[in-house]
């Protein structure tokens, strides 16, 4: 019995077939493809909350709307560099709680995703891309006047450039525009 479970196990394991591999999701615009790897062990609730809302296609017909660079942030003191996106529906889920980088660990950095928020349990559809280092936008970071930052919960692993693409497009002031569609969202099979 013993030699079974240790050959199935090591079968298990030169298959290369990742146990617990992170969730993927492939987000399609006219530019090009984005995919993210959605953080499920360090920020579940966030997490479970962007697959909800891509699970029920609201993300398909949505939209990039907004970009934040340098150069369009003229009155703030603490300039970020990131592009924003929503669902097609403006009311969909209930907002969750405020998953705070100081639990989690995960911080703001090159290729980041995390969701947008008021108020710290204000969380629901819209989501950010981090175009570069963003420390500010952790616990602590000066960006949010209750220093709480914002959650986490996931990061760009390919498609950087169509990210770059975006953030480059016509703006005025910090709206795209026009904003640039989302033709659909959707979790890759594991």
């Amino acid at each position: 019995m013993k030699p079974l479970i240790f050959g199935l196990l090591a079968l298990l394991t030169l298959s290369g077939a990742p146990q617990d591999a992170l969730p993927r999701v492939v987000i399609s615009t006219p530019p090009g493809e984005i995919t993210l790897e959605i953080d499920t062990r360090s920020a579940p609730a966030t997490a479970a909350n962007f697959l909800r809302h891509v699970d029920a296609g609201l993300y398909d017909q949505g939209r990039f709307h907004r970009t934040v660079r340098l150069d369009n942030q003229p009155t703030s003191p603490i300039r970020i560099e990131v592009i924003q996106a929503m669902a097609r529906e403006t009311k969909t889920f209930p907002p969750i709680f405020l998953e705070r980088t100081s639990v989690t660990g995960l911080r703001h950095q090159n290729c980041t995703v995390f969701v947008a928020r008021e108020k710290p349990a204000s969380a629901s559809h819209h989501f950010f891309i981090c175009l570069g280092d963003q420390p500010e936008l952790d616990f602590g970071g000066r960006r949010n006047l209750d220093g709480q930052g914002f959650a986490a919960f996931g990061r760009v692993v390919s498609g950087l450039a169509v990210a770059r693409r975006i953030q480059t497009a016509a703006a005025e002031n910090q709206c795209l525009s026009p904003p640039i569609p989302i033709v659909h969202a959707r979790r890759l099979a594991q």
